[in-house]
C-alpha cells in the first residue's frame, strides 16, 4: 500500500526532514534499499551502510539524521517507528469465509458463519470457533476446546481438549497446546504417569512461534497473560504462569509451575527452572540457566561467551580447582 512520506511521519510519530511529497512503496534495508523504498537504522552495527543507501527516505534517531543523504523520518524509538510503517505498508490480507468440503467436524460444534476452516481441518465435539477466526489446513481441533474472535492457527497447529484460546490470538505452523505435562512418579525402577487434568488458557493478543509447545496443566491450567509473544520452538511446562506483555525468544525451556512476571524480556536458549517465580520487568539474557526465584526487577545473566577453546579449556580446569583454591586463601586469611 504506498504511502508520501507526509502520511507516514503522521502514522509514525515521527518528524519529517525532507519532501513530504516523496511517494513510498516498499521496506528495504540500508544496503539494498533504492528509489522509492524506505529503511530503518536502530541498530549501530549497521550505521557505516547508512552514508552510502539509495533508499528514498531512512528512519532514524536524532544522532543518526546528520550523516543521512536522504529524506529522514526522525524518531526517539526508530524501531517502533519502522514497525508502525510496516504495518500501513503490508497490511494484512483478509481471508475469506468458507469452509473446506475436506474439513471434519464431531458433534454439538458453534462455528461462525464468518470463520475459516481450511483443508484437511479436524474438529473434535463440542468446539466453539467464534467470529473471524481462522483455521489453517491439516489443524487438529480435539473435543471442549473454544476459540475467540479472529483468531489464527496458521497450518498444522494442534490444539488438545478443552484449551481455551483468547481473540487475536495468532499460532504459528506445528504448535501444539495442551500435550501432556512431565507428570511422573518413580516407583523403584520404573516410572508412574500422572494424568495431566488440567488445560491450557491462552489470553488476547498473543502470538506463539513456530513448533513451540505449551503444556497443559497437571491439576489447573497453564495460564498465558495478554499480549504475550512466544518465539520459535520454545517449551513451557505443565502448570506455568507467564505475565502481561511478556517476550520469550526461541529455543527457551521453563520448567513446569514456575511463575513469570509482567513485561519480562527473556532471550534466546535460556532454561528456567521448575517451581520458581520471577517478578515483573526482569530482563534475562540469552543462555542464562536460572535456577532459583528472581526477586527484584533488573537485567540478569549467566551464560559465558565463546572464546578460543584452549582458553576455555584452561579456563575449565582451573574452575574445578576453584573451590580448593578458595579454602587454601581463607585459611591463610585466618
Amino acid at each position: 500500500m504506498p504511502a508520501s512520506l507526509g502520511e507516514l511521519s503522521q502514522i509514525s510519530g515521527a518528524r519529517l526532514e525532507g519532501d513530504a511529497g516523496c511517494i513510498i512503496n516498499a521496506l528495504n534495508t540500508l544496503k539494498l534499499a533504492k528509489d522509492g523504498e524506505i529503511s530503518f537504522l536502530s541498530n549501530r552495527h549497521y550505521a557505516h551502510q547508512l552514508p552510502q543507501t539509495n533508499a528514498s527516505a531512512v528512519i532514524l534517531s536524532e544522532d543518526d539524521f546528520k550523516n543521512c543523504p536522504t529524506n529522514s523520518l526522525v524518531s526517539e524509538t526508530p524501531y517502533l517507528a519502522y514497525a508502525k510503517i510496516a504495518n500501513h505498508l503490508y497490511p494484512s490480507t483478509e481471508l475469506p469465509e468458507y469452509i473446506d468440503e475436506s474439513a471434519v467436524f464431531g458433534s454439538e460444534c458453534s462455528i461462525d458463519d464468518s470463520a475459516s476452516i481450511s483443508a484437511n481441518v479436524v474438529v473434535g465435539n463440542n468446539v466453539v470457533i467464534r467470529s473471524g477466526s481462522y483455521i489453517g489446513p491439516g489443524c487438529v481441533i480435539e473435543d471442549n476446546v473454544e476459540i475467540g474472535e479472529n483468531t489464527s492457527l496458521v497450518a498444522n497447529v494442534t490444539l488438545c481438549h478443552d484449551v481455551v484460546l483468547g481473540k487475536n490470538v495468532i499460532l504459528h505452523p506445528g504448535v501444539v497446546i495442551g500435550a501432556d505435562g512431565f507428570g511422573l512418579a518413580q516407583e523403584k525402577d520404573q516410572w508412574i504417569k500422572i494424568p495431566q487434568i488440567g488445560s491450557v488458557k491462552i489470553s488476547d493478543n498473543v502470538e506463539v512461534g513456530a513448533n513451540s509447545t505449551i503444556d497443559r496443566g497437571a491439576i489447573e491450567a497453564t495460564i498465558i497473560g495478554p499480549g504475550v509473544k512466544i518465539d520459535n520452538q520454545v517449551q513451557i511446562g505443565h502448570n506455568v504462569v507467564v505475565g502481561e506483555n511478556t517476550a520469550i525468544a526461541g529455543c527457551t525451556a521453563i520448567g513446569g509451575s514456575s511463575v513469570i512476571g509482567k513485561r519480562c524480556m527473556i532471550g534466546g536458549a535460556v532454561a528456567i527452572n521448575g517451581h520458581i517465580e520471577i517478578v515483573d520487568d526482569v530482563i534475562i539474557t540469552a543462555m542464562s540457566g536460572v535456577a532459583n526465584s528472581i526477586k527484584s526487577p533488573g537485567v540478569y545473566s549467566s551464560g559465558l561467551p565463546v572464546t578460543d577453546n584452549r582458553i576455555w579449556r584452561r579456563n575449565v580446569i582451573r574452575f574445578k580447582k576453584l573451590d580448593e583454591i578458595i579454602k587454601k586463601i581463607m585459611s591463610r586469611l585466618e
